[in-house]
């Protein structure tokens, strides 16, 4: 049995110069002039709604970076399964045509492995997840697994991709909230003194 998940996400073959966020993230826009961007007719010079607004955008990034930490956590995990599953499914296509029996050891759980011996063969089963396991041939087998690997790869530069965008908005939103709650204290102190 290997063990093997097939990739659902659909991702666009532009490459990250052209694409500023693959999954879809608002860009956090710079706040040039802080005068101006008060003076907007959502903002009504309302400090207090603007830097609520901006940490409520920070928090969003937060949980944006969250889910995509364990998407890279995941994706680090399976390519590796992936790999593993190829490289049997390539000893099993190199000892099909003896006649002898190929014994091997297989991890069971965690650190728990079991002895077997497999007798030649032109099939395998692979666990695709969510309860479900398929029969392929082995060429069958190495197709679907080199694709899953390849996209799953791709999928890895993607999310590595939007973490560092995503970094980009953080910091892009935290200088916007300095600058906004900088504003209001010359503002304060320009009213104070006159």
């Amino acid at each position: 049995m290997l063990k093997m998940e097939e990739s659902n996400n659909k991702v666009d073959a532009e490459s990250s110069e052209t694409k500023k966020s693959y999954a879809g993230i608002p860009e956090a826009e710079f706040v040039e002039d802080v005068d101006a961007f008060m003076a907007k007719s959502e903002n009504d010079g309302s400090v207090d709604k603007v830097l609520k607004k901006l940490d409520e955008n920070h928090s969003k990034y937060k949980f944006m970076e969250y889910n995509l930490i364990n998407k890279r956590r995941r994706l680090k995990v399976q390519i590796p399964d992936l790999e593993r599953s190829l490289e049997m499914i390539e000893k099993l296509q190199t000892e099909k045509n003896n006649s002898a029996n190929l014994e091997t050891q297989f991890l069971l759980s965690e650190q728990v492995f079991a002895k077997a011996v497999i007798p030649p063969t032109d099939k395998v089963c692979l666990w695709l997840g969510a309860n479900v396991m398929l029969e392929y041939s082995l060429d069958d087998a190495q197709e679907l697994l080199v694709k899953n690997i390849e996209a799953a790869k791709k999928n890895l530069g993607f999310v590595e991709h939007d973490l560092d965008f995503i970094r980009d908005q953080f910091t892009t939103t935290e200088v916007n909230m300095a600058r906004v709650y900088n504003w209001d204290i010359k503002r304060r102190q320009a009213a104070k003194s006159s």
